[in-house]
């Protein structure tokens, strides 16, 4: 479970919300971040293969109905990067879903 803002999430939240989009694939990894005071979250996330070809303009469109579905759902305002096919990094056992690069 991660805190961001006072708002408690579970990657599994962000991970249901990403399988509804057709144009996303189940492959995503969460980053967290310190701005200030404040904890960003960035979500970055792969299109589907049959996707890969798709406009700026598509991704564009899948990112804002992601983001604004994260903060409807979950209540906090996120960062969406679609990544191309096969950016984010596969693990054989237990995906490592949350990066977190606040200072301890």
């Amino acid at each position: 479970m991660l805190i961001i803002r006072g708002v408690n999430l579970f990657p599994s939240q962000v991970e249901e919300l990403i399988l509804r989009q057709p144009r996303l694939s189940p492959h995503y990894v969460l980053e967290v971040n310190r701005d200030g005071h404040l904890d960003t979250l960035t979500i970055l996330v792969e299109l589907k293969a049959d996707c890969a070809l798709c406009s700026a303009t598509d991704r564009e469109h899948a990112a804002h109905a992601l983001r604004h579905h994260v903060k409807s759902y979950i209540g906090v305002n996120t960062e969406v990067r679609i990544m191309d096919v096969g950016s984010l990094e596969r693990s054989v056992g237990k995906a490592r879903r949350v990066v977190d690069h606040r200072p301890l």
